[in-house]
């Protein structure tokens, strides 16, 4: 499949979408490949999974600014997976392929909660631009409301909450505690978060000790009060923000 680069206009809006977090959800490989590098080249973060079961897991476990979605997959279909993430209250805004394509099928797939229905086979063009649309959309918020057992944060507006009650953050704080709900269940170590919350990429003198002193300060924060610690260090590994069950 042929793919194209667009050059979206610097503009606050425009600075969000490149940063944007899309899942794409596609059995077969050479179309998955496909959509995944064409919408690399729009500057997006870019998942990707074969199969509605372990699309289902993630959408449960990290926060999507959209879902690019087929609907025959194996396991779950998309119509399954769309409707289980909707029944959870995730509002992620979702873009539905498929090569059914008559009216009753639109219907279905929009009243089980789809936000857009794009037929196969599609021009690149058009699946960029109703991406585009659909990140522009203010409802396009569930890639930043992030949940982790009682720990919820919304992203954009940079507030967290823990079982009800909000937690004083600092900008730095949240930024990290961002980065780890989005990695939430994998080792984040010192390393990343130099590179992509600090924006470090050469030092001269390490950022270590900086980097545990915020951890432990947010943690404080976070795990402070409650039974049970979502903020856990890996000795000689870094850390993982999760329930500890996991």
């Amino acid at each position: 499949m042929e793919t194209q680069t667009f050059v979206l206009p610097v503009s606050p809006a425009n600075i969000a979408q490149m940063s944007s977090r899309v899942l794409v959800v596609e059995d077969e490989d050479k179309m998955r490949q496909s959509v995944v590098e064409g919408l690399q080249m729009e500057g997006w973060t870019i998942l990707e999974v074969s199969d509605g079961d372990a699309a289902t897991e993630l959408l449960d476990r990290q926060g999507f600014d959209l879902v690019v979605l087929d609907w025959m997959l194996p396991g779950k279909n998309g119509l399954e997976v769309l409707r289980h993430i909707r029944s959870r209250g995730n509002t992620t805004p979702v873009l539905m392929l498929t090569v059914r394509e008559s009216v009753n099928d639109r219907v279905t797939g929009l009243e089980s909660g789809a936000d857009d229905y794009l037929t196969k086979p599609f021009a690149f063009a058009e699946l960029v631009a109703r991406s585009r649309a659909l990140l522009r959309r203010p409802s396009a918020s569930g890639g930043n409301l992030l949940r982790c057992g009682d720990l919820q944060l919304d992203a954009r507006a940079r507030v967290a909450v823990r079982a009800g009650h909000q937690i004083p953050l600092t900008p730095r704080e949240v930024d990290i505690l961002e980065y780890l709900m989005r990695n939430q269940g994998q080792v984040v170590t010192r390393e990343m978060l130099e590179r992509d919350v600090w924006k470090q990429t050469r030092r001269f003198t390490s950022l270590n000790n900086v980097i545990d002193v915020q951890i432990m300060r947010l943690r404080r924060k976070v795990d402070g009060g409650f039974p049970e610690r979502l903020i856990h260090t890996l000795r000689g590994l870094g850390y993982r923000l999760g329930k500890e069950s996991a």
